[in-house]
């Protein structure tokens, strides 16, 4: 992208559109939790065992191998323990508290699903992709908050993501179940896979952000994953000032009235402080 079509990076100038906005979107991606020290299974070196993500993150595959599938998300879930929002959760969280002390609204749409907005204080946060620590019943279609660690009893110490580990099978009776007495049946992460759809409820609430909002963020993302990628610049289109975070330009950059480069955790305390 050459320079003359760059969008500006006066933090100056967007602090001073910031200061007046009163409902901002804050649209937030991989690159956010990257910083954290999460792995995104995706590019050069993303591999689980010798799997990629769009192996094990689809339907057929948990149909196929729902013990696979579960160890896949049991690793990613036990991972978590170990990793802590950084300054740039913490930046958005503090900002989304002043707001709306100041009668004024915040909205976190985030692509994650790793709960990291939520542990740094963002409240109402929008999760397009569900969320690692949420079960779904194949059966009675429950969803439920889930933070036990292990998930269940058969897969502690299971999970290594190791490219020799083989992995034994673990019964379907003994992997993940629903918890309501009548029910019992077998649970999958509560996260969208490759070839679903989005929650239609949660696009809903997103889209009614997007269009009622007067200033938004997009945070650490590559905006290639659809229908997310089409937020923003939808949003630029009705004339809102949009303002891109991200190490590198995306192909929506050319869109937006402001694009900051460089990590998310220095660029986000500096844009979002009193």
């Amino acid at each position: 992208m050459s320079d003359c079509l760059l969008p500006s990076s006066d933090m100056d100038a967007f602090r001073k559109i910031l200061q007046k906005a009163n409902s901002v979107v804050i649209l937030t991606g991989a690159g956010v939790s990257a910083e954290s020290g999460v792995p995104t299974f995706r590019g050069a070196g993303g591999l689980w065992r010798t799997y990629s993500a769009q192996n094990l993150a689809t339907p057929s595959a948990f149909r196929s191998n729902p013990s696979l599938v579960w160890e896949f998300y049991h690793h990613r879930r036990e991972n978590m323990a170990s990793k802590s929002p950084n300054n740039a959760h913490n930046a958005i969280a503090e900002f989304q508290h002043r707001m709306t002390k100041e009668g004024r609204h915040v909205s976190v749409i985030t692509q994650n699903i790793d709960e990291l907005h939520q542990r740094a204080g963002s409240v109402n946060v929008l999760e397009l992709h569900g969320s690692l620590f949420k079960t779904r019943c194949l059966k009675c279609k429950k969803i439920e908050p889930n933070h036990d660690s292990p998930i269940c009893e058969a897969l502690r110490g299971k999970g290594s993501p190791s490219p020799n580990e083989v992995g034994e099978l673990v019964p379907e009776s003994l992997l993940p179940r629903c918890k309501v007495s009548s029910c019992g049946g077998l649970l999958r992460p509560h996260v969208v896979w490759f070839h679903e759809n989005l929650d239609s409820a949660v696009l809903k609430k997103a889209d009614e952000e997007l269009n009622s909002c007067d200033l938004c963020l997009v945070v650490g993302t590559s905006s290639v994953v659809y229908p997310a990628a089409m937020f923003a610049p939808q949003v630029a289109e009705r004339g809102v000032p949009v303002a891109e975070f991200n190490m590198e330009t995306t192909p929506a950059t050319h869109h937006f009235g402001f694009h900051f480069s460089g990590p998310c955790g220095e660029l986000l305390p500096k844009a979002l402080a009193p």
